[in-house]
């Protein structure tokens, strides 16, 4: 497995760098969270990098993709990791194009994806439930059956750029007990359907999230994504292709976090001295740049292992998305906090860009489950 970029990767990455730095610089979060915009982020910008082909990357040519795959989607990640960018990449493109790609349903994948990849369209991925504590089985929701349709019921949170989508992807049970990996159907619910109701969430992180509450929503059974009852292991290889795009978002935030530290380090007189003269200073920009480079071959080895595992349940490629998680949780964290430990007082300040880069780590670290979450699972699928 090559860990270093190919050219045409070369290239993508230097272009969504550029595009971002222009378009998108930390400037314009910081307008997007103070105007209290509904959506926050801008859908006139999300439709030109759909435009320039990102939200195609990881689908297949004959769904109208790019046709490339995990690889180069993390470098456009990290792209806009660096700079914040709240475009939904993560819950819209990943998740909700994921488990159209992967779900079997030829009639919502033609009718849903095309409109994913081209930006017209966002559809979310309400996996996740109140005290489910990163088990992506641990669900109440349920779907009874009727006539020739279910009508579902229950309540999922922190759902992913759930605010203005067109439609979201919920799993529920059609049998079985929370945990149970059977019983578990991926239902797709179009917005504005009766009995459907979204409340918008406020994140430390200002990103779009949401409660969905699903009261009765009727549905037929061609809404269906997988197999009924048998959709454990499409949630989880979604799941887990997120999992990777939010580890690749998650190193352009610390590489950006550190980079912006060092410019301090750089430029920061105490003593008559810059402070980045300081050896003390220096050990610990070096123990940050160390656990970047780290968290980077982790990203790049889980990217290109589900690129090139035609199993969605490879528990190989499990450990190495879990492996990438963990060390990027612990890096990205460690870069903030030593970010607003350096630049002192003024780092707390809502002035300076470094604190956005602290509650981000702090969000993306509890997303898809935590350090401490993936190291456990590292340990049990190596049957440690």
């Amino acid at each position: 497995m090559e860990l270093v970029l190919n050219e045409d990767q070369e290239m993508i990455a230097q272009t969504a760098l550029d595009f971002v730095d222009e378009n998108s610089p930390v400037s314009r979060f910081r307008e997007l969270r103070d105007s209290g915009e509904e959506l926050c982020y801008s859908a006139a910008l999300f439709k030109e990098m759909a435009e320039l082909g990102w939200t195609g990357i990881p689908f297949d040519e004959k769904q109208g993709g790019a046709g490339m795959g995990f690889a180069e989607m993390v470098l456009i990640a990290e792209a806009l990791g660096r700079k914040l960018a709240p475009e939904p990449f993560l819950g819209a493109v990943t998740m909700g194009g994921s488990a159209l790609a992967l779900g079997e349903n030829d009639i919502l994948r033609d009718a849903w994806l095309p409109s994913v990849i081209d930006g017209s369209k966002v559809v979310a991925f309400a996996h996740q439930e109140a005290r489910s504590r990163y088990d992506v089985c641990s669900i109440q929701t349920r779907a009874e059956a009727f006539g020739g349709g279910y009508r579902l019921s229950g309540e999922k949170v922190q759902v992913l750029d759930s605010v203005g989508a067109d439609a979201v992807i919920v799993p529920v049970r059609t049998g079985g007990g929370s945990g149970d990996r059977e019983g578990i159907t991926l239902f797709l619910v179009e917005a504005g359907a009766t009995g459907l109701a979204i409340e918008r969430q406020r994140r430390v992180d200002h990103r779009n999230a949401a409660i969905v509450r699903l009261d009765g929503v009727e549905v037929s059974g061609d809404a269906i994504l997988g197999s009924l009852g048998r959709g454990a292991e499409l949630l989880e290889a979604v799941i887990g292709r997120a999992t990777v795009v939010l580890c690749g978002e998650m190193l352009g935030g610390m590489s950006e976090a550190f980079d912006l530290t060092i410019e301090y380090l750089k430029t920061r007189d105490q003593f008559g001295q810059k402070i980045g003269s300081f050896q003390g200073l220096q050990h610990r920009a070096a123990i940050v740049f160390m656990e970047i480079e780290l968290a980077r071959s982790c990203v790049m080895a889980a990217a290109r292992a589900v690129d090139g595992s035609e199993e969605m349940g490879n528990p190989e490629v499990a450990k190495l998305v879990s492996l990438a998680k963990a060390r990027c949780s612990d890096a990205y964290i460690l870069a903030a906090n030593e970010g607003v430990q350096i630049f002192g007082g003024v780092g707390m300040t809502d002035e300076y860009d470094i604190g956005f880069y602290l509650k981000r780590a702090r969000a993306a670290e509890l997303t898809f489950g935590d350090a401490a979450f993936h190291r456990n699972r590292w340990a049990r699928l190596g049957n440690y």
